[in-house]
Formats: structure tokens, C-alpha cells, sequence
């Protein structure tokens, strides 16, 4: 391979590293480069052989594998400020309340150095906000998928952050989600619970683990039925664990619609569905999650705050066109 700080390294595999690992193959021909960047690259689509993009790091090699690994150039130490609008709750000197729109990636990762809600705040807030709760996550207390829309509170202060963090770890904090789920869950009002953490098969993707994991409740009420086919749900979180609701409810059969990772195949629920109920729900394009309630105690003030907004347009417009097929 080439060597260059950045840009495509090129390979051709001969028979002695062919029936290998991909990323033990690359750590060999570019050991300037660690194994976990090499996997994290290739995790990331930087990969390619013959043309086509390779994301299995343990892929086996084959004599004659034009390999070629295209190195990014290095982000910024720390997130730099972005002119990207956002909508604003609530503000005061110590932290800020806002309504993240579906499609923003929260803070800087691999993928995704630029364009995020961090790169949004440090333009907004000034040079004050780097550094509060560390360097790439500057002021997040807490986050939402890239595909969830909803609230979100964010510290402008070292000691609020380490308050509402706090208030998080010890559960203290009220959060509402809304959910369209297929099937309806039995009973209409209950409890997920069990440990979550990365699945041993696809570490891109959360899963119910009997071994391990963190603790994990979600208690849901379902607030419509759309005939047998699908529900609107209110989830309360117990604890805050990654992918929760969405690892929860596909767990116990009502996967979320439109969601890309716990969502792979036409669920049983959907036969005998009207087409155009089910057709848009097939085609809804992210998890259909928002997080519509957010209340604290202010660390500051102690005054209560609660905040709550309504789901976007295309949640609403989705839940319209199952209402008009689903409920007479």
C-alpha cells in the first residue's frame, strides 16, 4: 500500500494472506494504524473491494482481493461551530431546552464529524460551551437517536451539567416518548424490563442479553389501536440505556415502524392489512419515536420545568393515514 497521512491505500492480496481476517490483514500492511481504526474504517464504509463497499470486519480474504482503504482526513481536535438552525424551548444562563429534529446526529462521531446538534450549540452558545462534560460532547447531558425527534435539555454550565447528569443517573427525570409500534400491545398498559447491551452478533445493534448488559424498564400505555395492526404508544423511561424503547418493544414482538436496525423483516402483524395503511407504514422512512415530555427540577433555581412539544409533520401525517384506514 501507499503511504500517506490520508486518502486511498491500495492492495492486491497474495496467496499467503488470503483465508484471513479483513482487519488482521490491514493492521499488517499498515501498522501506522491501529487495529480499532482499521476496524472502525472499515465499520464506516471506507472499504472497498473490486468496487464494492466491504462493512464486515471479519470477512476472509481471497487471493486476488484488490482492497482499497480510503483514509479520511483528521477531524478537528474538538468540534468546531455551525451555522445550523435549530428550534429553541427554552434558554437561560445555565442551560438550554431545544427540539431536535429528526435526521440531526447529536455529537461528533465517526461518520459524522460535522453537521451535528454539538456543531449547532457551539455556534449558538459561543466558545463558553467547549469543554462542559468533555471535549467532543460539549454540554450533552443526555441524547436521542439521529432518527428521533423530540426534546432535549443541554448544560451551558460545568455544574449544571454534573447536576442534570446526576438527575438522569438517579432516575429523577420525567420523559415521555411517543411510538408507532406494529401490533398492539397486551396488556394495553405495562412493562418492559431486561438487561440491554451490545448484541454478540451486530455490534451496530442493542439487544436483550440473559448475561450482562445494564438494567432496562420501559412502561408503555397504548394510547390508540389501529385495528390489530399497529398502535400509538406513550413510553415512560425508568432508566436511559441506548436503543431502549426501540430494543424493548422489538423484543416482545411490536416493533417500532419504520425502524431500520430492529425492523427487518414484514412483521406478521402487517397481513391483511388495508394496502394503504400498510404501504406507508412500510415506507416510513426512520423509527417512528418522538420525545414529547421533558421535565426537571432546575439545578440552579429549583424551579420545575416542563416542557412538551408534538410529534413532526411526518409522524402526524403517518398516524393520519392510519387513522383514515384503520379506525371507522
Amino acid at each position: 500500500m501507499t503511504d500517506s497521512t490520508h486518502g486511498p491505500r491500495s492492495l492486491t492480496l497474495t496467496e499467503d494472506q488470503a483465508g484471513q481476517r479483513l482487519d488482521r490483514v490491514l493492521t499488517l500492511a499498515l501498522p501506522e494504524l491501529s487495529r480499532s481504526r482499521i476496524k472502525s474504517l472499515i465499520e464506516s464504509g471506507c472499504l472497498t473491494c473490486n468496487g464494492v463497499v466491504l462493512h464486515d470486519v471479519s470477512h476472509t480474504t481471497r487471493t486476488g482481493m484488490a482492497l482499497v482503504l480510503d483514509i479520511p482526513p483528521p477531524a478537528p481536535a474538538t468540534p468546531q461551530g455551525e451555522d445550523i438552525p435549530f428550534t429553541i424551548l427554552y434558554e437561560d444562563e445555565d442551560l438550554l431546552v431545544l427540539d431536535k429534529p429528526a435526521g440531526m446526529v447529536v455529537h461528533p462521531a465517526p461518520g459524522h464529524e460535522t453537521g451535528t446538534l454539538v456543531n449547532a450549540l457551539i455556534a449558538h452558545c459561543g466558545e463558553s460551551l467547549k469543554g462542559i462534560g468533555g471535549e467532543r460532547r460539549p454540554g450533552i447531558v443526555h441524547r436521542l437517536d439521529k432518527d428521533t425527534s423530540g426534546i432535549m435539555v443541554v448544560a451551558k454550565t460545568e455544574a449544571t451539567h454534573l447536576a442534570l447528569s446526576a438527575d438522569f443517573a438517579a432516575r429523577r427525570i420525567d420523559r415521555a416518548y411517543l411510538a408507532l409500534c406494529w401490533g398492539v400491545p397486551s396488556p394495553t398498559k405495562g412493562e418492559y424490563e431486561g438487561n440491554i447491551g451490545r448484541d454478540p452478533r451486530d455490534r451496530k445493534r442493542m439487544a436483550l442479553l440473559t448475561r450482562g448488559g445494564k438494567t432496562a424498564l420501559t412502561r408503555y400505555t397504548v394510547l390508540r389501536a389501529f385495528g390489530s395492526h399497529m398502535a400509538l404508544v406513550e413510553c415512560r423511561l425508568a432508566t436511559g440505556r441506548t436503543h431502549q424503547i426501540r430494543v424493548h418493544f422489538a423484543a416482545n414482538g411490536h416493533p417500532l415502524l419504520g425502524d431500520p436496525l430492529y425492523l427487518r423483516r414484514i412483521p406478521a402483524a402487517a397481513k391483511g392489512c388495508p394496502v394503504e395503511a400498510k404501504d406507508a407504514a412500510l415506507d416510513f422512512p426512520r423509527q417512528a419515536l418522538h420525545a414529547r415530555r421533558l421535565g426537571f427540577v432546575h439545578p440552579r433555581t429549583g424551579e420545575a420545568l416542563l416542557f412538551e412539544t408534538p410529534p413532526p409533520a411526518d409522524f402526524v401525517a403517518l398516524e393520519t393515514t392510519l387513522t383514515n384506514a384503520l379506525i371507522k
